[in-house]
Order: structure tokens, then C-alpha cells, then sequence
């Protein structure tokens, strides 16, 4: 009989998606999750890459009262496997998340948290920020700022920002399951008003790894980001 050093390896964490989709759309005059980009809902598409993912066990959507039938219909059409619940959001996003999060099963070790109105994410920036995730406990996907950054007070440019200290960050957010919880529950019973996710994390001196995010990994929010949309998904035919 043969010995070997070799360590056996360890199982990866196991990983839920919650993907808030409880927005009014009030700047789109629409629901904006249920446009048509590809002649189909943008919803279908923030769904169907976590839907892909190897790493992705369960995927919970958040929603509005009024959603939770069109999207379950939605779920049901599409074929969605992962899809454990079609559920209601509260008063805010972190209510929104934490309902989620509550919705999670109890073995789930890992949460990303994703904008349903980012519908073009790519299989790659999922692995990149869960792996990191999997490494430091919590990871985002961040882009470098393209414009000049001012600051304004009274309507006047007081100072520059430099471009190298800031970006703009992305989701998935991914954080343990635990502690993204804790942060949440101790947020809203400070009345804390939070930008996203990592800044729940960032309030209990948890710092979050920073990832390669992707431009085309936009979140829709305007007609004309349907439009970009569009052309980003146009490009994947090429």
C-alpha cells in the first residue's frame, strides 16, 4: 500500500445569491427589471449568470409585493433551478437584504449580493470575487473613475479629488454570511444610512478586498443605460 503527503483538499464554501430587486424604478417611469434587453426581461439575464455559476447553490430575489407574482412567473418560465424564493422586500435595501439574507439556509457560508439591475455580469468577475471573498471574507468589484472628480460646496468646485484614490464599486458584494447579517442588524438599529453592502461591513471594521470590476457591468438606471446595454450585449455576438 501506497502513502501520499497529499492534503486532502477542503470542499469550497457554500454560496447563496440574493439579489435585491425592490427598487421603485421611479427614474425609468417602469419597472425597469422587467424591460426587454435581447427581448428579454433584464431581470432574466441578472438571474440567469448566478443560474450558470458553478459556485452558486441558491439565489434568493428580493422584491416588492406587487413583483413577487410576475417574477416567480418569471422564475417558472425561464427555468431557474436555483431560485429558492421569490420574497418581500422592506422599507429599505438593507431591510431588503436582510430579508434575504433570513431566507438563506442555515449551512450557507457565503452571501454576494447583487444589483438586479445589473444584468450583464460576467461568469469570470463572479469566480474573481468569490474567490476573493472565499480568501479575506469579503470582496467587490471595483472601476477606476473616468471623469475629473470635484468637490462642490454652495455650488462652487472647491477642490480636485484625485482619480487614483477613489473608484466606483460594483456588485456582487460578497461577504460571510454572518457577519454581512450582524453589520446589517447593527446599521439599522443605528439609523445608519448606507451608500451599499460593503459600508454595513466597513461600519464594524471589516475591510472589504477590492477587485477588477468590468464597465460593461453597469447598473440600469436610466433609459439610456438600456441603450448601452444593448451595445455591450451586441458585442458578446460579434
Amino acid at each position: 500500500m501506497f502513502h501520499t503527503n497529499r492534503k486532502k483538499e477542503q470542499p469550497l464554501p457554500t454560496v447563496a445569491v440574493v439579489i435585491p430587486a425592490a427598487g421603485s424604478s421611479t427614474r425609468m417611469g417602469q419597472n425597469k427589471l422587467m424591460l426587454p434587453l435581447d427581448e428579454i426581461p433584464v431581470l432574466t439575464h441578472t438571474i440567469s449568470a448566478f443560474e450558470q455559476h458553478p459556485l452558486v447553490r441558491d439565489i434568493i430575489v428580493v422584491c416588492r409585493e406587487q413583483d413577487i407574482i410576475p417574477y416567480s412567473k418569471l422564475v417558472t418560465d425561464f427555468g431557474f433551478h436555483k431560485v429558492r424564493h421569490v420574497l418581500r422586500g422592506g422599507e429599505t435595501r438593507s431591510h431588503s437584504v436582510l430579508a434575504g439574507l433570513h431566507a438563506c439556509a442555515k449551512d450557507i457560508e457565503f452571501v454576494a449580493i447583487h444589483d438586479g439591475a445589473r444584468p450583464l455580469i460576467s461568469q469570470e468577475l463572479i469566480t474573481q470575487t468569490l474567490t476573493a471573498a472565499f480568501a479575506d471574507g469579503a470582496a467587490a468589484p471595483v472601476v477606476p473613475v473616468k471623469d475629473s472628480v470635484k468637490r462642490v460646496q454652495d455650488g462652487k468646485i472647491i477642490a480636485d479629488v484625485p482619480r487614483d484614490s477613489i473608484a466606483a464599486v460594483q456588485t456582487p458584494q460578497v461577504f460571510r454570511r454572518n457577519q454581512i447579517a450582524d453589520a446589517l442588524h447593527e446599521a439599522i438599529a443605528d439609523g445608519a444610512v448606507l451608500t451599499d453592502d460593503c459600508a454595513a461591513v466597513e461600519r464594524i471594521g471589516v475591510s472589504v478586498t477590492a477587485v477588477s470590476g468590468e464597465y460593461r457591468n453597469l447598473k440600469i438606471t436610466t433609459p439610456e443605460d438600456i441603450v448601452i446595454a444593448e451595445l455591450f450585449s451586441a458585442q458578446e455576438d460579434i
